[in-house]
This record gives C-alpha cells, structure tokens and sequence, in this order.
C-alpha cells in the first residue's frame, strides 16, 4: 500500500514535494514509510512484551503502531527486509486483541464524571494525532490517540490563534490575529518566520514550493463601490470589505516578496447601472461575482463584511485553488497557473479565462441560475479538495454550517462530499444550468439533524481508513464518524477563555444562536476554528519529542498565576471607580515596570453572579494621535480590545469578582466600553482619560 502523504489543511504540502510532481511525491512517500517502519513494528514488539505496562495504554499505542505500518511500502518497490517487517507486522496485528486480553468495546473511561477530554475511543478509530487550540486560547496542543498531551506549543499573552497547521520540519505555521501576521513557530513556541499585514484573516498554507498563500481582506470606499456598479441605496458609509489572496516568498526572518496575487474586485458584473463598469448580465457571466449579490441583506453588526471568506486551499495537479466565501454560501475554483498579469483578466492560465472563476458550487441564485430551493451551502467552512491516496480522492468536502444571516433557513449541520464534474483544466456545465452536481455524493448528518448544529467556524477531513474528523466547533468538540455516520473517537477541549478545564467541569457560555426546534443553539469558550489529524508516519512529527505529558484536564493550569496576580489586584486599593455602570470600572496605574504608562482597567463586581461571570464587554480605545493605533484600525480612529470576562477572572470567598484588562502605551484621549447581551447592549460607560 502507498504511504499517505502528510495532509495540511486539506492540502497537499511539504518541501518534499517541492516540484509539484506525482513521481516524486510518490517517492518521498515511499522512502518516509520505508525508514519508518521498523521503529513501527518495533514498537508494536514492545508493547506485546511489556509485561508491567497498563494494558489500555500498551493496546492503543500498539493500535497506533499496527495503522502507521500498514501505510508503509509494499509490492514490487519495497526491499525484502520491508516486506518482511510487513508480514510481521501484520501477523503481531492481527491479534492484538487476544494477545493483550483486551476487548476494546469495554475499554473504561477515566474517572467517574466524563465533561472534557476523550469521551470516545472505539476500535474503528484512525489512530494519529490530533492538532487543536481555541480561539480564546494561546496554547497549540497535539493529542495522541488516546487524548495525552504529546507536545504543546505555548505562545504568551496577548497572542491568539486561530489556528495552526504542522509543518514537515516540526514547526507550526499559525495566524496570530492580535499582530495581523501569519508566522512559523518552532517546537519550544518560538517565531523563527512572520510577515505581517494588516487585514490577514482566517486562513494561509505552505505551498509545495514553500511559499506561503495569504487570504487578506480589503476595503473600498463607498465611492469607489458605487462606481462599479454597486447599488448605492445598500453601501454604507463604510463601504465594503472584499477578499484577495498573495502567494508570499519567505525572506528571512521576517518579511518576504508578493510573487503572485489575485483579488475579487478584478472579477465583477453587475446588471444594475449600464453607464458604470462591469455592466453586463449576470446569469450569462458564472466566471464573475455580481456586487450587488447580498448587499441589501448584509448582516446588520458587520454592514460592510461583503464576502467574509473564511478558507483557501491549492491542489497541486490541476494548480488551483479553492476559495470559501462564507457570506455567498458557494465554493469557489480559480486558476493559478495564470500569473498575476493574466489573474487580472479573462484570458490565460490552464483554464484559459484568467482569474475568472472556473467552477462555483452551492448557491446557484449568486450568479442568476437558481432560487433559495437550490442552495446547498449555508455558511459553509472549510471547502477543500480530498487529496490523493484517500478514500473520496479528487471530491470536495466541506462542512456545511446550516446558518445564513438572510434567513436561517437551516438549522442543523452537515458534512458534504462533492464530487466536481472536472473536464481537464475545466468543469462541465449545461448551457443556462448551474453548475452540477444537484446534491452531495456523500453527507453526514446527526440521526436527529438539529442534534449537530454548529452555526459558525467548525471544520471537517478525510482520514485514511475512511473516518471523517469534524470539528464541531461552536460546542469545542472534534469527533470521528464512520462512513455510515457512526461515532467511533470523540473529544471535547478542556478550555475555558484562558484556564483550563477539570474533569466534572463544563465550558462557560460565550453568545446563543436561534433554533425553532428548541433552545437556543450555544456556542462555549473552548470553541475550536479547526483541527488537523496527522498519520503517525507525517515527517513533522518525526520531527517532535511525542513523549505524552499527561492529559489538558489533570494538568496544572498554566494561568493559576494569573489568577494569583488577580486575587491580589483585587484586594488592593484603587481609590475611586471612573465609571459606575454594571460593573465599577477602576484605572490601575503599575509603576513596578515603566512607570504609569503600564495601566490597566479593572472590572468589579459585587456580589458576582453566575451571569455575570459570562459577562462580555466591549473596548474600544480612542487615541489622542490616530497613528499611535496598529495600521489596521487608523481608519476606523479606535482599537478594538473586545474581552470576554474571565481572561483573568477572579473569584472570591465574598461573591466579588474582577477582569482586568491592559492598556496600551501611547496617549490614550478617552475609552468606549459596557456589556454586551444576546440582544443588544446591558451598559455602556465612556470615560475622558485626557492623556
């Protein structure tokens, strides 16, 4: 059996696979299997002959083993010492279970009271490993089948990811949205690569050549939407946000050189003002974007979030790229090999139409050929292509959220596989149709649909034995299910904002969403942006010290001294409040390490209730020079330093409780801030600081 080549996101990557071609990949496959092998039937040897060893543990490690080594070379290519640690292997597998006197099906869970951590873990489960963070959350963690922490990169406060992929030399490549900068992250948690850019947002990879594909958004003015085409009754003031992707060459530590870009403004039609540009009919033209789709109905917190894409991903042999529009529910395919001169246009490239969209899926009304009974999609995350080697290869898939701000029109979650009607460079389509196919090849609902509902973020990937990974991620849980939907290996972030949950604990309640079938759908504090399941044989875990560490949930939290340091704010005397509203807002100036320019706000609260404990509060920061402020808000004049309370959440014997929040250095005029709820705003404060 060919070795599965490690898989990034959905993608295909690695510096192995440098030159883009199938004998090499196909190569650097075998010889990674080859080396590994022998340490996997090894492995599989010592954990028969461990005697003294829990015999749970030594079966999974073993189950872990016995898959890797089947991923390993075979046939004609092999050496005839590989094939005979093939045949052994095989026969120390195939009865691993009576040889260890174990029956997976009565395999215990740990502890009486099962809230966070593995919950799951039957015998048709894809053993590997498990990459996750939280949103709310500066630590990476890489789980091992059985839920144990195999290695942990932590990156200090204020840093938030959203998340990470593996690299094959061990390092991380992550977003870091609180610096706008996408950077490479070795094993001890150190940033050896960044380029930063204001706007980058949700998603990047490494492509096969070791360039790194940036998602950016842009804005245009009000202005400038209007004069092409746009209907100016339905732009804000604002104007609108639009989406572009750069193909970025890694220089140095830091920085590097745009190679490539391709942008969505280049690519419009509009049938609204004949005597602006892009006028055209927009049923007769799928390769391009109608401006004027959604814009009366745009979600009224973000009035100016046009598109929202939320994903990218490239495959290698057709040299596209996918894009996932989330506000449009579509997919959409464009060309790569055009270089960024004919990316502008509608000729050359592979596909022969330049940047224009080769292939669009899953809302046909976007471009004229279909009504709301033909949408698929509903505010769908991560599209990607299957790669090659796994079962479905060549096909779609794509979590397919269920919510869309129009109308909610549908209420559960899914799982889609696709399978795109490729022609060459190409994809078929009947003259006036939309694009095929009508319905999913493949989907995974919950028996009940409503059960599995994740409105927003969320993820999903094809695993070698046929499993599905889903991250459902509103609910901060990443499961496995079979091809016929069974649940086979299920766990649940221990995280809660910035601490760690116990066993027996639950995460808080971050916002609700609306369900007609019942309660409103929550969505905690351990949600989870994504996660990557890697086969034991991957080269960047080659890379790492896979040592378990232990479990999230039984693991001293690395923020007891923030709570610490908290306890011991809260008991200190700030004098009196600047503002009094839902919570007392007191200025808290530490002259320990630079003198007053290190303030703080503190947020108290007495007597705290367990609502109030879910508090989550507004932040903004209106300077005295607006060029103090990062490069991605100068326009708007303020920093956004939106929190949810609870980041250094105190809670003591009396009932008080207190959040505190930094400062930032410069010269501060006055602050915005009060309480967000469900439904609006419980209080608002503004204080004149006058620096």
């Amino acid at each position: 059996m060919a070795a599965i080549a490690g898989v990034v996101g959905g993608g295909w990557a690695g510096a192995a696979y440098a030159d883009g071609g199938a004998d090499a990949r196909k190569q650097a496959a075998y010889e990674s299997g080859a080396r590994m092998l022998q340490d996997y039937t090894l492995g599989i040897a010592r954990a028969l002959a461990d005697d003294d060893g829990d015999k749970w543990v030594r079966y999974w490690r073993a189950r872990a083993d016995c898959e890797a080594a089947a991923y390993a070379p075979d046939g004609e290519g092999a050496a005839l010492i590989d094939r005979f640690l093939m045949r052994l292997a095989d026969r120390l597998c195939a009865r691993l279970e009576v040889r260890l006197g174990v029956n997976p099906g009565d395999y215990p869970p740990r502890g009486e009271e099962r809230t966070v951590g593995l919950l799951l873990n039957e015998p048709e489960s894809a053993m590997g490993y498990t990459l996750f963070t939280s949103g709310s959350n500066s630590d990476i963690f890489l789980l091992d089948p059985l839920g144990r922490v195999a290695h942990a990169w932590h990156l200090d406060s204020p840093f938030n990811l959203n998340h990470a992929k593996l690299l094959d030399n061990g390092n991380l490549l992550a977003n870091i949205s609180y610096l706008d900068s996408v950077a490479e992250i070795d094993p001890p948690g150190n940033i050896v690569w960044e380029y930063r850019m204001s706007r980058l947002h949700h998603d990047f990879l490494k492509m096969p050549n070791g360039n790194i594909m940036l998602l950016v958004e842009g804005r245009k003015t009000r202005e400038e939407a209007i004069a092409a085409g746009a209907n100016p009754e339905f732009v804000r003031e604002s104007g609108l946000l639009y989406d572009y992707l750069l193909e970025v060459r890694p220089t140095g530590a830091s920085g590097g050189e745009v190679v490539w870009e391709w942008s969505v403004w280049e690519h419009l039609v509009q049938d609204f003002d004949p005597s602006k540009p892009n006028y055209g009919a927009v049923a007769e033209h799928p390769e391009l974007i109608d401006i004027n789709f959604l814009l009366e109905s745009i979600n009224s917190r973000t009035p100016d979030d046009w598109m929202h894409t939320n994903g990218i991903d490239y495959n290698p042999e057709l040299d596209q790229i996918m894009l996932s529009p989330r506000n449009f529910s579509e997919l959409w395919i464009i060309d790569h090999s055009a270089d960024t001169e004919e990316a502008r246009g509608r000729s050359g490239g592979n596909g022969g139409i330049g940047g224009g969209l080769l292939y669009r899926w899953g809302n046909p009304r976007a471009y004229g050929r279909g009504d709301a009974d033909d949408q698929r999609l509903f505010w769908q995350h991560q599209t990607h292509w299957i790669p090659p080697g796994l079962p479905g290869a060549g096909n779609i898939l794509v979590f397919n959220n269920g919510n869309e701000f129009r109308d909610y029109r549908r209420y559960y979650s899914s799982i889609d596989e696709i399978a795109p009607p490729v022609d060459g460079y190409g994809y078929r389509r009947a003259e006036g149709s939309a694009y095929p196919p009508d319905e999913p090849e493949w989907t995974y609902v919950a028996e009940t649909p409503p059960d599995f509902y994740a409105p927003v973020v969320s993820g999903t990937q094809r695993l070698p034995n046929g499993n599905t990974l889903i991250v459902d991620g509103t609910a901060g849980t990443i499961f496995q299910a079979t091809h016929d939907g069974r649940i086979v290996w299920k766990y649940v972030a221990p995280l809660d904002r910035r601490a760690h949950l116990r066993q027996g604990e639950t995460p808080s309640l971050r916002q609700t969403f609306p369900n007609p079938y019942g309660d409103r759908v929550p969505h905690f504090t351990n949600s989870v942006y994504r996660a990557y399941w890697y086969p034991a044989n991957h080269p960047g875990l080659q890379a790492l010290d896979l040592t378990p560490s232990g479990y999230i949930e039984d693991s001293p939290d690395i923020y007891d001294r923030a709570y610490a340091a908290g306890a011991a704010a809260l008991a200190g005397d700030f004098g009196d409040p600047i503002a009094r509203s839902g919570f007392d807002i007191y200025l808290d100036k530490d002259d320990k390490d630079g003198g007053e320019d290190n303030r703080r706000l503190i947020y108290v609260k007495q007597p705290c209730t367990d609502e109030d404990a879910q508090a989550r509060f507004f932040l903004h920061i209106i300077p005295v020079d607006a060029r103090d402020l990062p490069a991605h808000r100068q326009e708007h004049n303020f920093d956004n330093l939106d929190f949810n309370f609870g980041a250094d959440e105190v809670r003591a014997s009396d009932g008080r409780c207190a959040a505190a929040r930094d400062l930032p250095g410069y010269p501060i005029e006055r602050i915005r801030t009060g309480q967000f709820t469900d439904t609006g705003v419980a209080w608002r404060a503004e204080v004149e600081l006058g620096d």
